[in-house]
C-alpha cells in the first residue's frame, strides 16, 4: 500500500488536463486565482497541488466542482509571456488527496494527504508488470503513434505504479478514465485496470486496421478499375471508336436516372446495365440487354399530359366532330365532372359497340382531343396469339412487348386515350386466348399492375382511358364484356345522314380532293337521293365513297373540260354513279299471301327480311330454307305448333298438315340468319299461306313467340325501327316489353312510324292481316 504524509499546499486547478506523477510538461496559466497560486509556490517550497476541474467550461470552479484526488507537482520554471500569461513548467511528484480547505482567497491553500507507492516485490507484481509491457509493446506496434524509442525508456523503469502512471499518460484516453486511474492508490490494481485498457484498445486497433484494410483494398480495386477503364478510353481512341462501350453505358444510365421509373424498377434497370456493362459488345445477349433497357427508357413512368376539365370546350368539340350520338357524348361529359370534383378518377373503360361506318374511331379520337390527352390506337381484329397482348419472354428470339405496352410507348403518356378496335374480332388458337390475356388489361382492380412478359416488372395502366370498339357483342367473352360499360351506337337516319354529308364528309372529301365549295356544288335532294338508292347501311361509310366518287368525277370535268363550276342535283346525280344500286320504299310493292316482312338486327345494322311461304299438297312436311340457323329453325317449328293447336279459332282447317306440305323460305339464301325474333313473321306469314289473307306490306313486325302464342321481348330495337323506317314502312309491331326502348328511338322515325306493342299473336293479326280470304 501507498504511504501517507499530510501537507499544506497551494491549489492550482486545470482545465481539460491532468498530470501524473513523474510526468514533466509546460502548463499556460492566465486566471488570477491559478497565478496567486503559483507566486505563493514560488515563494515557499515550489510545491502546488495539480487537480483537474470537472466541467472545463466553468472560468473560475469552486473547491467542490474539483476532482479531490490530484498530483503534487514542483514548479521548476515560471516565465511570463507578452500576452500576460505564464508559462510554466512543473514536474508531478506524488498523488494527493485534499483534505481541508485552510484558505479560499487569494488562492485555494489545502491541506492534502500525499500518497507514495510502496509495492513489495512479489512474484504476482512482477508477472502484471510484465504482462502490462507485453501489452504495452502490444499496442505501440498497432498504433504506430508511439515510438520505440519512447517504449525502451518505459522498459527500464522499476516501479511497477511509475510505469502504470507513465503508460496511462501516453494512452487516448479521457479525462475521467486518466482520473480513475490517479484515484487508484493500489499499484496492483492501477497496473491491472492499465492492462484492461491496453487490452480494449489493442481490439479496437486491430479492428479499426481490419475497416483499414477494407478500404484500401477498396480503393485499389477502385483505382485499377479507373486506372483500367481509361487504357480502354485510349485504346478505344486510337482504334477510332468514339467513347466506345463505357461512354455508352454512362450515356444509358443517366436516362435511366431520368426515366422517372418507380424504385423497384429503377434498380432492376441498373442492374442489367451493369450486366450489359460487363458482356462483351459481340455476344447475342449484349443485344438482347440493350434493347430490353431502351424499351424500360421509353416507355412513360410518371409523365402525363394535363386534363383540360372544360366541359363547355369539351362538348363544343364533341359536337363539332360528331353530329348526335348523344349518350357517348353524355358520358364524357359525366366522366369530365367527376373529374373536376375528385381529381382520381380512375380511366373509365367504355366499349363502343354498333355497325360499321358510324363513327365508333374517329369518335374515340375528338374524345382524346376533348381531354387534351395523347391518342394511340391499337387493332385487334384477327389476333389470336396471346403473347400479342401480354409479350414475349426475352428467352426468345425476336421478342417484344405485347401491343399494349407499344402503345403506351407510341402514347408517351400514362394517361391516353387508347382505343382497341375491333375488340369482338378476336379469336384463339394453340398459342392462347388473346381475350384472356384483355382481362387484366381492362380490369380497373387489376390494370394499375399489368404485366408483360417481356418487361417482367408491373406497369401501371390504371391512368388510362380505355375505348374500345366492337360490331358484335354476342362474340365478346362474357367476363370480358363484363369489365367494360356498353355504349350502343346505333345506325343513323336519313335526316342525321344528310347532315353528317354536308357537316363532315362533303367539307373533309373536297379538301382531299383539293376542290373548293365554289368549285362542287351538291344539293340537298343529291345528297338524300344518295342515301336512300346507292347505299343500304347503318353507318355512313358507303355514303362516304359515294361523295369521294362525285368528287373525282367532278375534278375531272373542271380540269379536262375547262368547266368552271360542277353542281349535282338529284337529274345529273346518275351521270356521276350510274344507275340506282337499291330500291327505296316498302319491302313488298303490294299486300300479298304468305308473305311477311320481319325486322333483322345484324353487325351491320338493322335490315327487313322477307318471310315467305308456300302450301303444297302433301302429307305435313314442313321445309326450311335460307341458310337458317339453328334457333330460327326452332322458331318456325314452335310457330308451326303454335297453329295446329288454335286452327279452330283461326279459321284453318284443323288436318292442314296432314293435307299440305309448307315450305318457309327466307330469301337471300347466301347469308346465314339467325335469331328468335323472326318467330311471330313466320307464324303471321304461315297463317296468311293457310287463311288466303294478305299481309300488309306497310307492316313489319319483330318479337319472338312461344307455344302458347306468347309474344317475348327481343334486343336491337333501335336498329330495326331505322331499317324498317328507311324500307319506309308505317307500321312497326313489336312486343309490349319493349315498350321501355322507345326512348332510344329518334324523333324523326316515331314521327314517321307507328308503334303497335303487342302481348299475343292475336294482336299481331289484328294488325297484320287485311282483306278477306283470297
Amino acid at each position: 500500500m501507498a504511504r501517507k504524509k499530510e501537507i499544506i499546499v497551494p491549489l492550482l486547478p486545470l482545465r481539460g488536463l491532468l498530470v501524473f506523477p513523474t510526468m514533466v510538461l509546460h502548463l499556460d496559466v492566465g486566471r488570477e486565482k491559478s497565478v496567486q497560486a503559483l507566486e505563493k509556490a514560488m515563494v515557499e517550497d515550489n510545491i502546488i497541488l495539480l487537480t483537474s476541474q470537472k466541467d472545463v467550461s466553468v472560468d473560475e470552479p469552486e473547491i467542490d466542482e474539483m476532482y479531490q484526488m490530484g498530483t503534487l507537482a514542483r514548479v521548476k520554471q515560471l516565465l511570463k509571456l507578452p500576452n500576460g500569461t505564464f508559462r510554466v513548467l512543473v514536474e508531478g511528484i506524488a498523488r494527493a488527496k485534499i483534505v481541508e480547505i485552510t484558505a479560499e482567497e487569494p488562492c485555494f491553500i489545502v491541506k492534502v494527504q500525499k500518497f507514495v507507492d510502496k509495492v513489495a516485490k512479489d512474484l504476482e507484481t512482477e508477472a502484471l508488470k510484465r504482462t502490462m509491457l507485453e501489452y504495452f509493446e502490444q499496442y505501440i506496434h498497432l498504433s504506430k503513434k508511439i515510438s520505440n524509442d519512447f517504449y525502451a525508456s518505459v522498459v527500464d523503469i522499476e516501479e511497477p505504479g511509475r510505469m502504470a502512471d507513465i503508460i496511462a499518460s501516453h494512452l487516448p484516453l479521457k479525462l475521467e478514465e486518466k482520473q480513475t486511474i490517479l484515484e487508484t492508490v493500489d499499484v496492483k490494481e492501477r497496473v491491472n485496470k492499465i492492462i484492461q485498457i491496453l487490452h480494449n484498445e489493442k481490439e479496437v486497433l486491430e479492428l479499426e486496421k481490419k475497416i483499414s484494410m477494407r478500404v484500401k483494398q477498396s480503393m485499389e480495386r477502385t483505382q485499377k478499375e479507373y486506372y483500367l477503364r481509361e487504357q480502354m478510353k485510349a485504346i478505344q481512341k486510337e482504334l477510332g471508336e468514339k467513347d466506345g462501350k463505357t461512354g455508352e453505358v454512362e450515356q444509358l444510365k443517366v436516362k435511366i436516372e431520368a426515366a422517372g421509373m418507380p424504385n423497384h424498377v429503377k434498380a432492376t434497370a441498373l442492374k442489367e446495365l451493369e450486366r450489359y456493362e460487363k458482356i462483351p459488345a459481340t455476344s447475342a445477349e449484349s443485344a438482347v440487354i440493350r434493347n430490353y433497357l431502351d424499351w424500360l427508357i421509353a416507355l412513360p413512368w410518371t409523365k402525363q399530359t394535363e386534363d383540360i376539365l372544360d366541359i363547355k370546350r369539351a362538348e363544343t368539340i364533341l359536337n363539332e366532330e360528331h353530329y348526335g350520338l348523344e349518350k357517348v357524348k353524355e358520358r364524357v361529359l359525366e366522366y369530365l365532372a367527376v373529374q373536376q370534383l375528385t381529381k382520381s378518377l380512375k380511366g373509365p373503360i367504355l366499349c363502343l359497340a354498333g355497325p360499321p361506318g358510324v363513327g365508333k374511331t374517329s369518335l374515340a379520337r375528338s374524345i382524346a382531343k376533348s381531354l387534351n390527352r395523347h391518342f394511340v390506337r391499337i387493332s385487334l381484329g384477327g389476333v389470336r396469339d396471346e403473347s400479342e397482348i401480354r409479350g414475349h419472354r426475352r428467352t426468345y428470339v425476336g421478342a417484344m412487348p405485347g401491343r399494349i405496352i407499344q402503345g403506351m410507348k407510341k402514347a408517351g403518356t400514362i394517361n391516353p386515350v387508347f382505343l382497341l378496335d375491333e375488340i369482338d374480332k378476336m379469336s384463339s388458337d394453340f398459342r392462347g386466348d388473346p381475350a384472356a390475356a384483355m382481362l387484366e388489361v381492362l380490369d380497373p382492380e387489376q390494370n394499375h399492375a399489368f404485366s408483360d412478359h417481356y418487361i417482367e416488372e408491373p406497369y401501371d395502366l390504371s391512368k388510362v382511358m380505355f375505348i374500345a370498339t366492337a360490331n358484335n357483342l354476342a362474340t365478346i367473352p362474357g367476363p370480358l364484356l363484363d369489365r367494360m360499360e356498353i355504349i350502343t351506337i346505333a345506325g343513323y337516319t336519313e335526316v342525321e345522314k344528310l347532315h353528317i354529308a354536308k357537316q363532315h364528309l362533303l367539307p373533309k372529301q373536297l379538301k382531299e380532293h383539293g376542290l373548293k365549295k365554289s368549285l362542287l356544288q351538291i344539293r340537298d335532294e343529291a345528297i338524300l337521293h344518295i342515301i336512300r338508292y346507292y347505299t343500304r347501311e347503318a353507318g355512313v361509310r358507303g355514303l362516304e365513297r359515294q361523295l369521294a366518287t362525285i368528287c373525282r368525277k367532278a375534278a375531272r370535268l373542271l380540269v379536262s373540260e375547262e368547266r368552271k363550276r360542277v353542281v349535282i342535283t338529284e337529274k345529273n346525280l346518275k351521270e356521276f354513279l350510274g344507275k340506282r344500286m337499291y330500291r327505296y320504299g316498302q319491302a313488298e310493292l303490294e299486300d300479298q299471301v304468305g308473305v311477311a316482312t320481319g325486322l333483322a338486327y345484324t353487325p351491320f345494322g338493322g335490315d327487313t327480311l322477307s318471310i315467305e311461304v308456300s302450301l303444297a299438297p302433301g302429307k305435313g312436311k314442313l321445309v326450311l330454307t335460307g341458310k337458317l340457323g339453328d334457333v330460327m329453325k326452332e322458331s318456325a317449328q314452335a310457330a308451326f305448333s303454335y297453329i295446329r293447336s288454335k286452327a279452330a279459332d283461326l279459321n284453318i282447317d284443323e288436318d292442314f298438315h296432314e293435307k299440305y306440305d309448307i315450305h318457309i323460305h327466307v330469301p337471300e339464301g347466301a347469308v346465314p340468319k339467325d335469331g328468335p325474333s323472326a318467330g311471330i313473321t313466320i307464324a303471321t306469314a304461315l297463317i296468311s299461306a293457310l287463311t288466303g289473307r294478305p299481309v300488309s306490306r306497310y307492316v313489319g313486325m319483330t318479337g319472338e313467340i312461344t307455344l302458347r302464342g306468347r309474344v317475348l321481348p327481343i334486343g336491337g330495337l333501335k336498329e330495326k325501327t331505322l331499317s324498317a323506317h328507311r324500307a319506309g314502312l308505317k307500321k312497326v309491331i313489336l312486343p309490349k316489353e319493349n315498350e321501355k326502348d322507345l326512348d332510344d328511338i329518334p324523333d324523326i322515325v316515331k314521327k314517321d312510324l307507328q308503334f303497335v306493342l303487342v302481348s299475343y299473336l292475336d294482336e299481331v293479326l289484328e294488325h297484320a292481316l287485311v282483306g278477306e280470304k283470297r
